[in-house]
């Protein structure tokens, strides 16, 4: 006579076999992958491509092993991945990639790894800005002038009617590195009368704000 399981035995028994599936399917290993991108360990990464995991296997948020480290910049874990073919343009639920994001956060050696292994330049951002305009704003001076040097386009308007020239003197603090930026996105040939969305100029804007330095800089540029 065979033996009768309860319903909530043959329902455990089933939940068993999925989570077997699970793992055989390799989701316990990416969400391992995840977790090792996050913390920084770069060597159970390798570890863990070379059992299979899916490189760029996204949580719940859209986010890829590549963007967790990046989050966190874990320089090694994510020269890892970078290295073995993680997209570096992956983008999250919030349009963040690891491009964009380690531009915005001035997480320069893991944004030279991506512009060496296809970052796309025209990429934008939630709010429709490039990697350079959140750079700008967050007085990053050598992420700037390492995305101007890649080709971003120093003229981009995001979603804002705003430039990488406008958010710096706008959300910027007019301080030295604010100083600089502007400097180098007048060197690198930004127009210094695109205007905003109002049709307020960026000579008009650092008047108002009362940066001096950022004043001297536009005047001699030839703004207006």
């Amino acid at each position: 006579m065979p033996l009768k399981r309860s319903p909530a035995a043959r329902a455990f028994a089933l939940a068993m076999l999925a989570s077997a599936s699970a793992c055989a399917a390799g989701g316990g290993l990416e969400d391992r992958l995840r977790s090792a991108a996050s913390r920084g360990d770069a060597a159970a990464v390798r570890e863990l491509l070379d059992q299979g995991a899916a490189i760029d296997a996204r949580d719940s948020a859209g986010r890829t092993p590549l963007l967790l480290a990046t989050h966190a910049n874990r320089v090694d874990a994510a020269r890892t991945l970078i290295e073995a073919g993680a997209d570096v343009n992956a983008k999250d639920a919030t349009q963040d990639s690891p491009y964009l994001y380690a531009g915005a956060r001035g997480h320069l050696d893991i944004l030279r790894l991506t512009l060496a292994h296809g970052a796309d330049l025209r990429s934008t951002n939630r709010y429709g800005g490039t990697a350079l305009i959140p750079a700008a704003e967050r007085g990053h001076v050598d992420t700037v002038r390492t995305l101007i040097d890649a080709g971003v386009d120093v003229d981009h308007v995001n979603g804002l009617h705003w430039t990488a020239l406008l958010e710096a003197i706008l959300l910027g603090d007019g301080g030295p590195r604010h100083v600089e930026i502007v400097r180098l996105l007048i060197g690198a040939g930004a127009d210094v009368d695109l205007a905003d969305g109002d049709g307020v100029t960026p000579l008009t804007h650092a008047r108002r704000r009362g940066q001096v330095d950022v004043e001297r800089l536009l005047v001699v540029a030839g703004a207006r």
